[in-house]
């Protein structure tokens, strides 16, 4: 009997230990990498880290009525960054479900990457940043990551914010950084860029790519105690000889509690239409992309996060497209003014940033009577959208 309960007594310990250990392996971890729990060893190095960006969504489209309803992954990218000692670092990050054709392009790389370089960190106070990154301009919505985006601004949707380049960042103080920036002023080739054609005659337009097609960015990024928050920049990018873009942008995030407001102002004076928004509504009449097209951009978007794994938020943007000065025989004057309206609500059941999102996006178009001559109608459309957003982290 003596030997009966012992045999007992020890299957139970075991069984408690067992329990207990089973228990801590399937106890989810929101930060721990998808290595560490099919794997049970802990990483333990900050040289590889690898994530998998994804926003995914049931999407619902109107345009005068219900057009139609399908899946898609709207965002999809792998991304590998990391320290290599305490100077050296380095970030990687490539779009899956974007085009891998790296030809024409003058970095030789392809626009599904989005990051490929290495960090270098100089002092204290100086650190550079070599290769293919984000352009360094302002903005919050601009400096978001794609995946926690619904729907962009067309100042920012029709912008190159990928280029190959040299940033160079100055810490003021722990809290108050300038970065200056010199990057590629395109990706694809002038003509592409530009939209340059033969006319009937096949005479090409007497527009030469400048000698060092380049972008340059200079960038405040302010911290005042976390409430209040600033990304300001003013850009000077070469188009063509004797031609050049002039880019600006302000933001301002303010932080009180449970609420979080941002809003950015930008404006976009460009000498040949980089965007093509003006182009695709006045046509090339010179075989080329319309000349003096100006962009003007207001977003503005506030959250509440009214229970800890709950929050809500609106979001309004506010586009101007024009004309600066006549040309070609296009006119100058506004042609286009559109409007977005967002609405929806966010569960984060972990401390990560995995949500589920239920969202409603709006945009009108509102055309002036010179850009109703050449055929352009005012529209609405409209979307429903319920999906998912996770930063997985995978190693």
């Amino acid at each position: 009997m003596k030997k009966l309960m012992l045999m007992l007594l020890l299957a139970g310990s075991i069984q408690a230990i067992y329990a207990q250990t089973t228990e801590k392996k399937d106890k989810f971890s929101p930060n721990t990498p998808l290595f560490e729990k099919l794997t049970d060893v802990k990483k333990k190095t900050d040289k590889f880290n690898l994530y998998l960006n994804m926003q995914g969504s049931f999407d619902a489209h109107f345009q005068n009525g219900f057009q139609e309803g399908d899946f898609n992954m709207h965002q999809l990218r792998i991304e590998a960054k990391g320290n290599i000692n305490n100077w050296l670092s380095y970030r990687y990050r490539q779009r899956l479900n974007r085009s891998n054709d790296g030809n024409n392009m003058i970095d030789n790389l392809p626009t599904s990457i989005d990051w490929a370089g290495i960090g270098i960190k100089l002092n204290d106070k100086f650190n550079l940043f070599a290769g293919k990154q984000s352009a360094n301009y302002g903005g919050f919505e601009f400096d978001l990551n794609p995946i926690d985006v619904y729907q962009y601004s067309d100042m920012i949707d029709y912008m190159s914010n990928f280029l190959t380049g040299l940033n160079v960042g100055y810490n003021m103080t722990p809290d108050q950084q300038l970065n200056l920036q010199i990057l590629n002023s395109r990706n694809s080739s002038f003509d592409n860029t530009y939209g340059i054609t033969e006319d009937a005659e096949g005479n090409l337009p007497d527009l030469k790519s400048g000698k060092m097609p380049l972008v340059y960015t200079l960038n405040w990024v302010g911290n005042f105690n976390n409430v209040f928050k600033t990304r300001w920049s003013a850009s000077v990018m070469n188009e063509a000889k004797d031609h050049n873009m002039y880019y600006y942008a302000v933001g301002n995030e303010l932080n009180l509690g449970k609420w979080n407001a941002f809003i950015d102002f930008m404006y976009s004076k460009e000498d040949i239409d980089r965007k093509g928004i003006i182009t695709n509504i006045v046509g090339r009449p010179g075989g080329h992309n319309a000349f003096d097209a100006n962009y003007l951009s207001v977003v503005a978007k506030c959250n509440y996060r009214f229970l800890p794994k709950w929050n809500v938020f609106v979001k309004g943007m506010y586009e101007t497209a024009s004309v600066g000065k006549a040309s070609e025989g296009i006119e100058k004057g506004n042609y286009r003014t559109s409007w977005g309206y967002l609405g929806g609500i966010e569960y984060y059941p972990m401390e990560t940033n995995l949500h589920f999102f239920v969202t409603y996006v709006g945009r009108s178009y509102d055309f002036t009577s010179r850009a109703k001559v050449l055929g352009q109608e005012n529209y609405s459309t409209n979307r429903i959208s319920v999906g998912f957003i996770w930063q997985m982290p995978v190693f």
